[in-house]
């Protein structure tokens, strides 16, 4: 399994051999089942992830209902924040939409990297960038378009993700009903 990682770094130019070595040294290989919670709301997320292999979704439970707020495939990072970061009970579930191979590593040894290698504190801060541009876009996608404008944009920047990903979670992700979706999609086709 670590040769998955050796080779998924190796494909960015700015890590060293000695780099890649550190981060294999300091990180784990997990395996998860189709179906499996990787992280529970309400408990402490005390790790990060990258996705190797898979696809999930992270909801949360409003009114004992599933509301899905994003979704991860390969190459992906995957972090909540605020429990990570804060050590406070999560927020947010994530699930194994497929089986599943995650890199994860935890915050102590993450600090340590850092201090070893500085690429690394640079890797960390842009990460969390582009998690927080993922957010804004998110946001704007929620207020700023009529649902079918949501589906359409959706198509568009996750066309990778629409084969994967059971329609009941899209329809959760974009706020609207699975039948809802389901005439938007037939609007779509009769275009």
């Amino acid at each position: 399994m670590n040769d998955l990682l050796r080779k998924f770094l190796e494909q960015f130019n700015r890590f060293k051999a000695a780099d890649i070595d550190l981060i294999i040294e300091n990180t784990t290989i997990e395996t998860f089942k189709k179906g499996e919670l990787v992280v529970v709301e309400g408990q402490i997320s005390d790790k990060c992830y990258l996705v190797l292999k898979g696809c999930l979704r992270q909801f949360k439970i409003v009114d004992e209902t599933e509301k899905t707020s994003g979704f991860f495939i390969e190459e992906m990072p995957m972090v909540i924040y605020s429990s990570y970061l804060d050590g406070k009970p999560s927020e947010f579930s994530i699930q194994c939409l497929e089986d599943t191979i995650l890199v994860s590593g935890t915050r102590e040894k993450e600090l340590e990297m850092q201090l070893k290698s500085p690429i690394l504190e640079q890797l960390t801060a842009l990460i969390m960038m582009s998690d927080f541009r993922k957010a804004e876009r998110y946001i704007a996608l929620l207020n700023n378009y009529n649902p079918e404008e949501r589906y359409l944009k959706f198509m568009k920047l996750h066309s990778n993700f629409l084969n994967r990903i059971p329609l009941v979670h899209i329809s959760s992700y974009l706020n609207v009903t699975p039948e809802s979706l389901s005439r938007i999609r037939k609007r779509i086709v009769q275009k």
